[in-house]
């Protein structure tokens, strides 16, 4: 991300948090874009992590200069990941659905989990989450496992890619 992503960023944010979704990992009201960047770079290096998080890879997706999504790559587990988060989280802005880009997110985030040292990738998703099975299945997800999380929750489906 730029220092001119801030605007369309934020405004993402907001969008995707209408609809539950954290789309922005790490950003706290009052925080200045130029510390949040240098919080997810440090993250990304593993650096003054919270408790509970990994190193990882944040980014987002661009379509001719718009944001259409996110990734974040998680470097390595912890017990929530391996069990519920996987290691990769992508989602893709409501108005840029059923273009493919979600698809593509996910095979880019692999590469990069790859060059990571992540030889088997963990992707997770919710069980009625019909177009995220379709993404994760195109991009080679095999399915190992339904982990039930909490009575009346959709099951998350647990796909390794390898």
């Amino acid at each position: 991300m730029r220092g001119e992503d801030e605007a369309s960023f934020l405004a993402a944010h907001r969008a995707m948090a209408a609809e539950g979704v954290n789309f922005a990992f790490g950003l706290e009201a009052g925080m200045s874009w130029s510390d949040y960047l240098q919080t997810l770079e440090e993250w990304r290096a593993g650096i003054n992590l919270p408790t509970g998080m990994v190193p990882a890879t944040f980014l987002v997706a661009e379509v001719a200069g718009e944001i259409v999504g996110r990734t974040s790559i998680r470097h390595t587990l912890n017990d929530f990941l391996a069990r519920l988060g996987g290691h990769i989280g992508y989602a893709v802005l409501a108005e840029h659905r059923r273009r493919g880009y979600a698809t593509e997110i996910l095979r880019q985030s692999i590469v990069i989990a790859r060059a990571h040292g992540v030889e088997r990738v963990l992707v997770t998703c919710d069980e009625d989450n019909i177009g995220s099975i379709t993404v994760i299945e195109a991009c080679g997800g095999r399915l190992d496992t339904l982990v039930r999380t909490e009575p009346g929750a959709p099951a998350k489906r647990r796909y390794w890619i390898d």
